[in-house]
């Protein structure tokens, strides 16, 4: 979405990094539709999620020291990738033909809620007068439910699903690939021929033609992974592939923005280094954090529980 062309550089250390992201988890995602070693679904997945959650929490708290709120300890970080670990733990319990999604959702709740009742106990053993600790507590909390949470409702798109094959990863795999599809779209119509700002105090990059192309881009991605199974007998959500698309790819395009909201409440460009050209954690994921709920909705409500 960016209005200013790329530097070359840039792009080619996207290029790369996205070309070994893809292929990894294209990997993972073959290995857990097959079940290799006997595994069940979503456990070569799963530990994926949780080391990105760590990560992206991990930026959080660094971003926020810089802004005067020092979070100490591992336990943000570790929270929020155990709440992606806690809906992968429930599934083999809740999911079908048990309590199916939303219970497995459940679960990822209740991590969220110990997680920030440990909080509390930590900053009440340690209260100190005027020492910050609602900043703290309201940074960890943010950490932990917008971060964790949306990754176990990805988690959830696989984990409660007991198909194999492409049927089992098809929820999955369809909600990345509408996201990325028109986070791809964006930044290359935006930085070829973006002119009108979308959100100048908060993203100035971002365009109105980019948004644009990132929203057709998401509705092509979506017929391409579902619309085409629609008669094969493959799982379809509710509203099948255009409705999909739009809510998705729309739910996607505002993940990006409140990222960008949040970096530049916290004065930082990028929220790490870990990924060359795409940033870090935070920023490979922004978009899906949101687009996650709105995806595991569609197939829970459809009748063919994600």
């Amino acid at each position: 979405m960016n209005a200013a062309r790329p530097q070359s550089g840039s792009l080619a250390s996207r290029v790369v990094v996205t070309a070994i992201a893809v292929g990894g988890f294209a990997a993972l995602c073959l290995a857990d539709a097959d079940g290799w070693l006997g595994a069940p679904p979503g456990v070569w997945l799963a530990p994926v999620a949780a080391v990105v959650g760590w990560g992206a929490a991990l930026e959080v708290v660094r971003m926020a020291a810089s802004r005067g709120v020092a979070i100490g300890g591992p336990l943000v970080p570790l929270a929020t990738a155990g709440v992606p670990l806690a809906a992968l733990a429930a599934s083999g319990r809740a999911g079908p033909p048990g309590g199916g999604p939303a219970a497995v959702i459940g679960w990822a709740a209740v991590a969220v809620v110990a997680a920030v009742a440990l909080m509390l106990v930590v900053e009440i053993a340690r209260y100190r007068p005027a020492s910050g600790s609602l900043g703290r507590l309201a940074t960890g909390a943010f950490a932990v439910v917008a971060i964790g949470l949306p990754i176990a409702f990805m988690v959830g798109l696989r984990a409660s699903r007991a198909d194999r094959g492409l049927g089992g990863v098809l929820p999955l795999v369809s909600m990345v690939a509408v996201v990325k599809g028109g986070d791809i779209a964006a930044y290359v119509v935006g930085s070829l021929v973006g002119r009108r700002k979308l959100a100048l105090r908060v993203s100035p990059g971002k365009t109105w033609e980019g948004a644009v192309a990132s929203l057709a881009a998401s509705v092509a991605v979506a017929w391409l992974t579902i619309g085409w199974a629609a008669g094969s007998g493959m799982p379809q959500p509710w509203g099948g592939w255009p409705l999909f698309g739009i809510a998705v790819g729309l739910a996607g395009m505002i993940g990006d923005l409140a990222e960008s909201l949040v970096k530049r409440e916290l004065a930082t460009k990028d929220s790490g280094r870990w990924l060359g050209g795409l940033g870090g954690c935070l920023d490979l994921v922004d978009a899906l954090l949101l687009a996650a709920p709105v995806a595991w909705l569609l197939w829970a409500v459809g009748g063919q529980a994600a």
